[in-house]
């Protein structure tokens, strides 16, 4: 936009909308209202309410809580809660389908208690479960669920406290499910059984040949980590049968990945899953579960494409897949159709969650005004990128970039030759920038420029410094480039004018977003506004619910965010209904094991050395240490002075 003035000047919503595809990737619940602001409709298709993400971000910061801030908006959780049950029961319906769908929350995608404790009350009425993979888990599970047809799956490797726990649980009335994951599992599921008096609820995790694209596509095929093989699987029958337990075998469940972009393999897992399914019920297990795990992806991206952030299906399709595989297999074999499990975590939850941060400085790309005389120099440096400069145009335009980026590297040699002064080295470092530009413009007019020309781009970026730790709230970004949308949450009836990336504040190189999501292919800037003095410049990254709340470090000491819970009224207002301060410098500093009350120690006696050596006055010495006390109870990021 910065390269077409005419077009800034017409801006509307709708062109940002289109910049950011947030109607793409927004699935009904972000849009942008004729303020210009984010806003929030968290009951998607079913209400029309709406509120604007700058009004909150704005809010809470008259609360007296800084940025950065995760905030959730937990209608969304029951919402998508909804749309999975309703779609599932819809295509059921249509399809003749005997069985039922019983929804499972797999608490490893975001433990915190607010979400878990939201998605047991939301998804009471529809029967859904959670999944535990640990005995943390397991014991929060247990004490969230308030439904008892609602599934509870124990996946994992489990020791004997582990299955005590489930066993206990299945005492108490739970549909509690140990999923055999590993042989050596069944020995000690029966012993414990055997010895608390209660027959377990089975099921096998096998190892399917499909394999899903995507990041995760070693969760599938031969190699992934967890699941029977054909050979153990037929070992553990035997071994219930033995036991005359093969009565307790009632579910199959297999997981071919968390995201999975391509319907194809989510319709091939299933295929291959009735099969082996089939044969267990005619070995004599009763059966009646079929778990299908995760895989339900989002659509990071707004491509609705098999592309690894993005999906082909849409929900519907994917309810559609399932019950149609399932029912094709099993009709053929005459067997009831059983209920249909899916851990579908990500879904559930990514979208309920946006990291709100606000924009401290930028380090902009575009240079200075050339000076109206040039400083006298022993070299024809200046001149002959001043001819550059006025030489670009489509014909020379290949030329000109060759010579613009010669006269750079020229430059940088001469100043370390002592033939330019820092003065004339900055002179020359700015004309490059301007012939770059203009390049940059000049190419944006063609229908066809050449490869160098197009990755002049990459270099025309400047750097927004945001107030956040991507180590701590998307650490993703950072491990297996997952892209997220990026935006700013208001200012969106005005044309932003710059491309650029975002960094973070932990003065590491990898702490950036430098790829954000787009059609055609992911793109290595977004665009931005200017800063005004005056007002605060939000951004938000959307769709972080999956994962970004518990997997985050504490790389250089920048702890857990402030959180801000809000729950919206059918009417358009809303209430906070939690808040949780992220963590001070203290906490931070206690949790890699500093003993804080030594360390104050230290530091009152390294100020009172100060004062008998003669640096300070006692005057002072008590204002250095309450400075000290006020640093540890602050918040780890940055805060505006009141």
């Amino acid at each position: 936009m910065w390269r077409n003035p005419e077009k800034c000047k017409n801006w509307t919503i709708q062109d940002s909308a289109d910049l950011y595809g947030i109607n793409k990737w927004g699935a009904d619940y972000f849009s942008i209202n004729p303020l210009g602001d984010v806003a929030v409709t968290p009951f998607g298709r079913d209400n029309n309410t709406q509120i604007s993400l700058y009004d909150i971000a704005q809010e809470i910061e008259e609360r007296g809580m800084s940025m950065p801030v995760i905030l959730r908006i937990e209608n969304i959780l029951g919402s998508q809660i909804k749309l999975l049950h309703q779609t599932f029961r819809k295509v059921i319906k249509e399809t003749g389908y005997q069985g039922q769908y019983k929804g499972v929350f797999p608490i490893k995608v975001n433990q915190q208690e607010q979400v878990v404790e939201a998605i047991s009350e939301f998804g009471r009425e529809f029967n859904h479960g959670l999944e535990a993979g640990s005995k943390p888990e397991l014991i929060a599970a247990i004490s969230m669920l308030q439904n008892r047809d609602a599934c509870l799956i124990c996946n994992g490797y489990k020791d004997e406290e582990f299955i005590d726990l489930g066993l206990n649980a299945v005492k108490m009335g739970y549909q509690c499910f140990f999923v055999i994951e590993v042989p050596g599992e069944v020995e000690l599921v029966l012993e414990r059984a055997k010895k608390l008096k209660v027959r377990p609820l089975l099921g096998l995790r096998v190892k399917l040949s499909t394999q899903a694209e995507g990041q995760w596509s070693e969760s599938g095929g031969d190699n992934s980590v967890f699941g029977l093989n054909i050979s153990q699987m037929i070992d553990v029958i035997d071994r219930l049968k033995e036991e005359n337990k093969l009565d307790c075998l009632k579910l199959l469940h297999y997981h071919i990945g968390s995201q999975i972009p391509n319907i194809r393999d989510i319709r091939a897992g299933a295929m291959e899953a009735c099969r082996i399914y089939e044969e267990l019920v005619k070995e004599g297990a009763p059966m009646g579960f079929i778990d299908l795990g995760g895989g339900l992806a989002v659509d990071y991206d707004g491509s609705n494409t098999n592309y690894h952030s993005s999906r082909n299906y849409s929900v519907e399709e994917y309810c559609y897949d399932i019950v149609e595989s399932i029912k094709t297999v099993l009709d053929k074999a005459d067997i009831d159709h059983p209920i249909i499990i899916t851990e579908s975590g990500r879904v559930t939850v990514a979208y309920y969650s946006v990291m709100l941060f606000n924009v401290l400085d930028v380090s902009p790309f575009m240079p200075h005004p050339i000076p109206d005389e040039l400083p006298k120099t022993n070299t024809d440096l200046l001149e002959n990128l001043l001819t550059t400069l006025k030489d670009v145009s489509p014909k020379t335009i290949q030329e000109c970039c060759n010579d613009a980026l010669f006269y750079r590297n020229q430059a940088r040699q001469l100043f370390k030759h002592g033939q330019i002064s820092l003065r004339e080295r900055a002179i020359a470092e700015d004309i490059v920038k301007h012939i770059l530009v203009k390049i940059s413009t000049v190419g944006s007019t063609m229908p066809h420029v050449p490869k160098d020309v197009e990755d002049i781009d990459k270099l025309l970026i400047d750097i927004y410094y945001g107030n956040f730790s991507l180590f701590q709230s998307l650490p993703d970004v950072w491990a297996i480039n997952q892209i997220f949308p990026v935006m700013p949450i208001h200012r969106l009836n005005e044309a932003p004018k710059h491309p650029a990336i975002i960094s973070d504040i932990t003065c590491d190189c990898d702490g950036k977003i430098d790829c954000f999501p787009a059609f055609a292919h992911d793109k290595n800037s977004v665009m931005l506004h200017d800063l005004k003095d005056d007002d605060e410049y939000y951004l938000g990254v959307f769709l972080v619910g999956a994962y970004q709340e518990t997997l985050g470090d504490l790389h250089n000491l920048f702890g857990d965010t402030n959180v801000v819970s809000i729950h919206v009224n059918l009417d358009g207002t809303y209430q906070v209904v939690r808040e949780l301060e992220g963590d001070t410098v203290s906490e931070v500093l206690s949790y890699v094991e500093y003993d804080i009350s030594a360390m104050k120690r230290r530091l009152k006696k390294i100020a009172e050395d100060a004062v008998q050596q003669g640096y300070i006055s006692g005057k002072e010495r008590k204002n250095i240490l309450n400075g000290f006390e006020e640093g540890l109870r602050g918040y780890t990021y940055f805060e505006k002075e009141d």
